[in-house]
């Protein structure tokens, strides 16, 4: 079976290819430059500032231990975030692709 030759040069130069590729870069380089400033908050925080996280909030735990726990829920909200935007535009973006050639 003879599969289909796609010319990925002219796909490449394609005005709806470019605008797909940019939105997504500055998306998700944006987040990314944000996750890993959120990420490293934690351990940079914890070496130069240790008293905010021994600062009591109910009973036992402290701003350290939410604070850690606040990273899996910003992680989840981003994905979140990632897959509305990408059904939203992105995919949007790629079938308007896929339709012209």
């Amino acid at each position: 079976m003879a599969e289909k030759q796609y010319n990925w040069a002219a796909i490449a130069k394609n005005p709806k290819f470019v605008e797909l590729h940019r939105k997504k870069t500055v998306f998700l380089f944006g987040w990314w430059i944000f996750s890993c400033v959120y990420y490293f908050l934690l351990p940079i925080s914890a070496a130069y500032t240790p008293g905010i996280f021994k600062i009591k909030i109910i009973g036992n735990i402290n701003f350290g231990y939410l604070f850690a726990l606040s990273q899996f829920f910003v992680s989840w909200a981003l994905a979140l975030y990632y897959s509305h935007v990408a059904n939203k535009d992105f995919d949007r973006l790629t079938r308007e692709l896929v339709d012209e050639l």
